[in-house]
């Protein structure tokens, strides 16, 4: 009966040093690209892991002064490249839920599970057959087939799998009285169901747009380095066959991610309120 006590805080020690080491293993690859961001190069090679010691911006000067302007013309390529794809992503993937939501449940259960093919179909397997259908289109090497080959696929599942579970706790009575009073379906969706979705709104916009911007193989093959780049393949291309400017490359880096953690700082209010609601209901 003694050695009961002394178990539990020992498996506790273990798990909570298992938690640590694990925390430690996410977190030390984003703390070696902060402060290598603002380190020379031979500090980098040195020691990647200690601070900045002088501290230096002239990474981040070098990055953006590039003859190429790969930072300003990669940045500006993928808040383009996002925002449309998010525009028409939301909007018709709201619309697309409450239909399927009004449907019979037989109906629901049919249409979810063709939209689970979109999740359960890995990218890159789909990614050369989209190359060659946007070829036969004349959209390839172009921002609007990029743009197409977006909205199609996991994205728009992901999209209509939140709607769809964040309007099964819509009060049907808010819709019906709608129709009573004479509103059609597309002022239903606009006045009466978007501000009502507007946490899942927030929550799929954030993960799109996040899933969009990190993006590599899409905008690698179906842009096409000449065609221009979004900032993940400028990033790519700022890699040396034979040497690396390390400094630079964590500039780059940096400056990618400033945009994504901006617009999420922006909306995270109605993102985590999403994110409580659906968990809550």
């Amino acid at each position: 009966m003694s050695a009961i006590p002394t178990r539990v805080p020992v498996r506790r020690r273990l798990h909570t040093a298992a938690a640590w080491l694990i925390v430690a293993a996410y977190v030390m690859p984003i703390y070696v690209a902060l402060v290598s961001t603002f380190k020379t190069q031979d500090q980098i090679l040195a020691n990647p892991a200690a601070p900045p010691a002088p501290f230096t911006l002239d990474n981040i000067m070098h990055a953006v002064d590039r003859p190429d302007r790969l930072v300003q013309g990669g940045l500006a390529n993928s808040v383009l490249v996002t925002v449309l794809t998010v525009g028409l992503l939301v909007p018709l993937a709201s619309a697309v839920s409450l239909w399927i939501s009004e449907r019979t449940p037989r109906v629901r259960a049919l249409l979810l599970a063709f939209f689970a093919l979109g999740l359960m179909v890995p990218p890159q397997v789909v990614l050369l057959p989209i190359v060659g259908l946007l070829q036969q289109l004349g959209l390839d090497h172009t921002y609007p087939g990029l743009i197409l080959s977006n909205v199609g696929g996991g994205y728009l599942s992901f999209a209509v799998f939140v709607y769809v579970g964040f309007l099964r706790t819509v009060p049907p009575e808010i819709i019906e009285a709608a129709r009573v009073d004479g509103a059609s379906d597309l002022r239903i969706w606009w006045q009466v169901v978007m501000p009502v979705v507007r946490p899942a709104t927030a929550t799929v916009s954030i993960f799109l747009g996040l899933w969009v911007w990190n993006d590599f193989l899409n905008p690698l093959f179906i842009l096409g380095p000449l065609q221009g780049q979004t900032i993940t393949t400028g990033i790519y291309l700022s890699v040396g066959g034979y040497s690396t400017d390390y400094g630079q490359l964590f500039g780059i880096m940096f400056l990618a991610a400033i945009v994504p953690v901006v617009g999420y700082l922006i909306s995270q209010r109605e993102f985590i309120h999403g994110l409580m609601s659906g968990a809550a209901k």
